[in-house]
């Protein structure tokens, strides 16, 4: 097998085509990880089901705003990116 060139990793196992939304998708497998693990905690942790729902509620809010802060950062950076290419040196 040869290698691909637009590829993250050398390696011949998983490749990631480069794209500048990478981190933000790593970003959002750890927060699904994370709150997989919160999940199953959670009912050993509290005992009401009000707190269990909004501690549960709560970090999907927070994660939610991060992957969307994350992603307009990055939306931003590219816009400003192409403006200037666009605009080319006057």
């Amino acid at each position: 097998m040869t290698k691909e060139s637009g590829s993250v990793t050398g390696r011949q196992g998983l490749t990631v085509a480069p794209s500048p939304f990478n981190e933000v998708k790593l970003d959002l497998g750890v927060i699904l990880i994370v709150g997989v693990v919160l999940f199953l905690v959670q009912g050993r942790v509290l005992d009401s089901l009000w707190q269990q729902l909004l501690l549960l509620a709560s970090y999907s809010l927070l994660g939610m705003f991060w992957i969307i802060i994350r992603a307009r950062r990055i939306m931003v950076c590219l816009t400003r990116e192409c403006e200037q290419s666009a605009n080319g040196p006057q």
